[in-house]
């Protein structure tokens, strides 16, 4: 995808990796930017500062993204790019309260969900569109100290899977963003990123760029840190010596 003249939508474009997305959107040149996020003066700061559009919206609300949705394409036009960006985390394994599961849930999967049952058809309708999740590069491994991210980052994975699968041969593309640490308001209160920076610290901007080039090749998989890549490669030919070797980085941070 070439940015230019395109209508993206960014959520989670208050602060971090979102505003990043929008920065970098509007320097390539895109028609409109939309900035999503819960934070209502974040979202005007952004929004002020990329000359684009603001709208406050919590993702975990279906009713907030079918709005987000529509005014987006009633009142700017069709929706090119859509950017589900939010995300959150909470630390902790099976003894994290139900409640906490079930809103991490309903951020880091079923914002994805609402989005593409409300934004999908209107892509097939005209003959296609691009979705850009961002899950994490522990969608694809896992994250030591916490099971709710580990959990929902890999079902945001799979559902882009599925959703590349199912629609990749009627126009819809699907990409699907999954980095190690960034220097976000998530790693802020982890000394260089905790476990997620054992490959060092990306700074929002170096990976909106590669974001561009990702969304430029039309890959599934956009990996700001590429070490992930033989991860990944080495927990397929051997998932027991992966676990080994997760269980001494575990021991290793204190997970």
């Amino acid at each position: 995808m070439n940015l230019r003249d395109k209508i993206c939508v960014v959520t989670g474009g208050a602060s971090g990796i979102g505003r990043a997305l929008a920065e970098r959107f509007t320097a390539e040149g895109a028609k409109r930017v939309v900035v999503v996020d819960r934070d209502a003066d974040g979202v005007r700061a952004v929004a002020s500062a990329v000359g684009g559009v603001g709208m406050t919206a919590d993702v975990s609300s279906e009713d907030d993204l079918r709005r987000v949705i529509e005014d987006t394409e009633s009142q700017h036009g069709p929706i090119d790019l859509f950017c589900s960006n939010a995300g959150i985390l909470t630390i902790g394994g099976a003894e994290v309260p139900t409640a906490e599961w079930q809103r991490i849930w309903d951020v880091n999967v079923m914002a994805h969900v609402f989005a593409a049952r409300h934004l999908v058809p209107r892509m097939l309708a005209r003959g296609g569109g691009y979705l850009l999740n961002t899950a994490s590069a522990a969608g694809l491994l896992s994250q030591v100290g916490s099971a709710p991210y580990a959990v929902t980052k890999h079902a945001a994975v799979a559902f882009a899977e599925w959703l590349a699968i199912t629609y990749g041969d009627r126009g819809i593309v699907v990409s699907v963003l999954c980095p190690q640490a960034v220097r976000t308001k998530m790693t802020e209160d982890f000394e260089n990123g905790g476990v997620a920076g054992i490959d060092g610290m990306l700074e929002p901007s170096a990976l909106a760029q590669v974001v561009v080039e990702g969304l430029s090749d039309e890959r599934f998989l956009i990996l700001p840190h590429p070490e992930v890549a033989e991860y990944v490669r080495r927990k397929g030919e051997d998932v027991d010596r992966w676990i080994r070797g997760m269980r001494r980085l575990q021991a290793r941070f204190g997970g």
